[in-house]
């Protein structure tokens, strides 16, 4: 399953590597929403929300580890049809650094790559969620005051029983406390000064692989010595000849009587197939689940729409008094004058139209009568 977003050459162009920069976080987001509208009917889901960096972090160890040991690729870079290629670096007396060409990963630069793309936005994240706890300690503390305690407190109570002093608490609690104290501090105060370089600095990788100025799209890849390249199509059939030369060695290792053999072999396969089909299921099953939320949306909202009414008949015109003026049968002569209207005026209380010198002197004479009587 290969996405192709077009350009030509072995480079590839920005924007598919900002798409497959992108897509581990958009597969996170619609992972943690999934697991949040299914946790409303199977409650142990919440364990997975409570650890959703620990799980995350478990699934792509897994999908990036396969995927660079199969196909020299991070997990969103295979999508796309991109390979990662070590940069031969050769020095000479005119250019002290000269690229004289790609090869294949070492091994020490798929480990590096794993904990590029796998530890450090584990890290990140930790630190992110330190920082913004930080700051809501900060505001609380402008608002409430440094040493009031609030009722919400989780050291304020304690299963029903009475409060706990944070004196009574032993030496080495405390002590632990305190240090891990000032670590959050010293997070909150100098996270966003770390985040500001590294967003500042992956910014200007991008502007300069935008502006064919560099071939490294991020300081990760300049670290490691690595450039993404786009895939031909001799090399895709490699890489599945590659993969069935390793899983055919796998299973000449096997050792054990023949029913562990097979057992092994059966388990090795499952394995494989669930590694092989892992990219297009999750964005298959997430597409599906999403897709599947909005038919039911949509039903419920027609469901629980109001109903519309068609608008009630117009009442029939009012009859006219004895007494009073009949309206002509040209609705442009005033009723009053028998003339064409000037400067038509509404009656508010009737909505007729007369013209308003007519209407003027007529509510002016009645208002006269009723203010002599």
């Amino acid at each position: 399953m290969l996405f192709q977003v077009g350009g030509q050459g072995v480079r590839p162009t920005f924007f598919e590597m900002a798409a497959a920069q992108q897509l581990p976080a958009s597969l996170r987001a619609a992972l943690t929403y999934s697991i949040g509208v299914l946790a409303l009917r199977r409650p142990i889901l919440h364990k997975v929300l409570d650890y959703d960096d620990e799980f995350f972090a478990l699934l792509m160890l897994v999908l990036e580890t396969h995927s660079l040991r199969t196909t020299e690729a991070s997990f969103s870079e295979s999508l796309y049809g991109l390979r990662r290629k070590a940069v031969n670096i050769k020095l000479s007396k005119e250019n002290p650094r000269t690229e004289s060409g790609h090869s294949g990963l070492k091994k020490h630069q798929k480990a590096l790559s794993v904990a590029f793309m796998v530890v450090l936005p584990y890290f990140k994240s930790k630190l992110h969620s330190i920082y913004n706890r930080e700051r809501e300690a900060t505001l609380q503390a402008s608002l409430w005051g440094p040493s009031d305690v609030r009722i919400d407190d989780s050291d304020y109570f304690d299963s029903g029983a009475s409060h706990v002093p944070a004196g009574s608490l032993s030496t080495n609690a405390s002590l632990w406390a305190r240090v891990r104290k000032r670590i959050e501090a010293f997070i909150g105060d100098f996270y966003p000064w770390i985040h500001a370089g590294n967003e500042g600095l992956t910014f200007a990788y991008q502007l300069l692989y935008l502006l064919d100025a560099t071939g490294f799209y991020s300081p990760g890849l300049h670290v490691l010595g690595i450039h993404v390249c786009r895939a031909t199509g001799q090399e895709l059939m490699d890489t599945s000849s590659r993969i069935s030369k390793i899983r055919s060695r796998e299973r000449e290792r096997l050792r054990g009587p023949p029913w562990l053999k097979a057992l092994q072999r059966v388990l090795l396969s499952c394995m494989y197939t669930t590694l092989d089909y892992a990219q297009t299921g999750l964005i298959a099953a997430v597409f599906f689940f999403k897709m599947m939320e909005w038919w039911y949306q949509s039903a419920e909202e027609r469901m629980s729409a109001p109903t519309v009414y068609p608008p009630p008949p117009p009442p029939p015109p009012p009859k006219v008094a004895e007494e009073g003026i009949p309206l002509p049968p040209d609705r442009t002569i005033c009723p009053l004058c028998s003339q064409k209207r000037v400067n038509p005026s509404v009656v508010a209380v009737s909505g007729f139209v007369f013209c308003y010198p007519c209407v003027f002197r007529y509510v002016s004479q009645i208002r006269r009568l009723f203010h002599d009587m």
